[in-house]
C-alpha cells in the first residue's frame, strides 16, 4: 500500500497529527538534514502500525514535507483503522 504523507519537521515533539484530506501529517523533532527527519517519520509509523522499519520505504518525496511510502505486511483497510485511532 502507498501512504501519503505531510512531514513537519523541527516540531517540539514527535507525533501523528491525523489525515489531511488523504495525507497523514507527522510533525517529527528532527530536523530536516541527511535524512534524520525521514527516518523519524519511518520509526514513528513503524511503531503505531505495529510492523518493522524495514517495512516502510520511501518512494519519493525524500527532500520535501510531502511524502509517499510504501507499507508492506498490512491491508490498507489495518492501516486505514490504525492510523484514524489516537496514536499520541
Amino acid at each position: 500500500m502507498k501512504l501519503k504523507v505531510k512531514v513537519v519537521p523541527g516540531a517540539s515533539r514527535t507525533e501523528i497529527v491525523g489525515w489531511l484530506g488523504d495525507e497523514l501529517k507527522v510533525r517529527v523533532i528532527a530536523v530536516p538534514e541527511k535524512g534524520k527527519a525521514n527516518t523519524a517519520v519511518v520509526k514513528v509509523l513503524a511503531m503505531a502500525l505495529g510492523i518493522a522499519n524495514s517495512d516502510i520505504k520511501l518512494l519519493s518525496g525524500a527532500t520535501f514535507q510531502h511524502k509517499t511510502f510504501e507499507i508492506n505486511g498490512l491491508e490498507d483497510t489495518v492501516i486505514a483503522k490504525l492510523m484514524s485511532a489516537d496514536l499520541t
